[in-house]
């Protein structure tokens, strides 16, 4: 079973907060376990317990137990993720079923999630957006932040057009979740009437919601994040596949030496034979899936500043440099150290 991930750009944008806050950097990243490579492209995934693991050292760290409510009040989800994209559209409404339709590329909840984040219920002329997810049930500080970055982002974007768009506040909001000890924050940031251990996490607008219409899109614009968006969609769930999921084991224990089938089946919980089957069916072994990702991590780590070829043999899991420039010279017909020098130009590599 797939376990659940969340974009990179909230756990980088999180650990900046954290930090302006008065958090340690290297502690919040020591006690999260989280890889700072991994921060690098806002897209990439970082497993959802890292992430959780990442807010509650913040709360420590910072002594403030709203501090997930504050980042989403504080911080836009225009600066930290693809569903900025929700501004590129004609309506509210469209721009909620977009968000329904590209959420799992800020949050994926792995096999088992409901496929649709939010629902419409309509309630003697006004609307509930009830958000569905599990992860929203199971998670308090997920679901503070989510709302007040609803709510606050819809403030924003009525300040920034000049209240032109006039985006509609909730008349009055649920949460799953018992009342926290900072409710005071929770009322100063919403604002309207608040119940607390409710049957449903959800807001309620007016009907008028749904016939806001937005400053017109950039067209170009809207088509280009739309097929950045579909591409990641794609991508997510490849990444759900035996494969993916193998190289996503693979990836942090490739220096220890331990990067082997062994190691890889006894984390899926799958028997030797059992994995060959499912890497079969799917037209790889494991020795080219580990060949291949080391490939494609190798060109990843030299086209970067700050990895020499010596460092890039160690993060592959190479017994040394030379056994690395042999196999890089296999994969490319180059050297390393000559690809290394070309990325230095600024040429690339490819």
């Amino acid at each position: 079973m797939a376990d659940p991930t969340v974009a990179a750009g909230f756990a980088r944008a999180f650990l900046e907060f954290a930090v302006a806050k008065g958090a340690d950097r290297q502690t919040l990243i020591e006690q999260s376990c989280l890889r700072p490579a991994c921060l690098s492209e806002p897209d990439n995934r970082i497993p959802l317990g890292t992430y959780l693991a990442l807010l509650k050292a913040g709360i420590e760290l910072c002594n403030e137990p709203a501090l997930a409510l504050l980042f989403g009040a504080e911080v836009s989800l225009s600066e930290i993720s693809i569903l900025g994209l929700m501004g590129h559209v004609t309506s509210a409404e469209e721009g909620l079923h977009q968000v329904n339709r590209y959420a799992r590329l800020a949050i994926d909840g792995g096999e088992g999630d409901t496929a649709h984040r939010f629902e419409f219920e309509p309630e003697d002329g006004q609307v509930w957006i009830k958000f569905t997810s599990t992860l929203f049930a199971n998670n308090p500080l997920l679901t503070e932040s989510a709302f007040a970055r609803c709510v606050c982002d819809g403030r924003k974007l009525v300040a920034a057009t000049g209240g032109v768009t006039q985006w509609p506040s909730p008349k009055a909001i649920r949460f799953a979740h018992a009342e926290p000890s900072y409710r005071a924050e929770y009322d100063r940031i919403f604002g309207v009437p608040l119940e607390f251990s409710s049957s449903m996490n959800a807001m309620l607008f007016g009907e008028e919601l749904l016939s806001v219409r937005m400053p017109q899109p950039n067209q170009y614009l809207s088509d280009l994040l739309t097929k950045r968006a579909e591409a990641l969609l794609e991508k997510l769930e490849n990444s759900k596949s035996t494969r993916g999921r193998v190289e996503s084991l693979l990836i942090p224990i490739l220096h220890t030496g331990q990067a082997n089938v062994e190691t890889i089946a006894r984390k899926l919980a799958l028997s030797r034979q059992t994995l060959f089957r499912k890497l079969k069916a799917e037209g790889v072994t494991f020795e080219q899936v580990l060949d291949e990702l080391r490939h494609k991590l190798a060109l990843e780590y030299l086209n970067g500043k700050n990895i020499s070829v010596n460092e890039t043999a160690y993060l592959l899991g190479f017994s040394d440099a030379a056994a690395f420039s042999r196999a890089f010279k296999r994969w490319t017909g180059s050297s390393p150290r000559t690809m290394k020098a070309v990325s230095s130009s600024g040429r690339g590599l490819r």
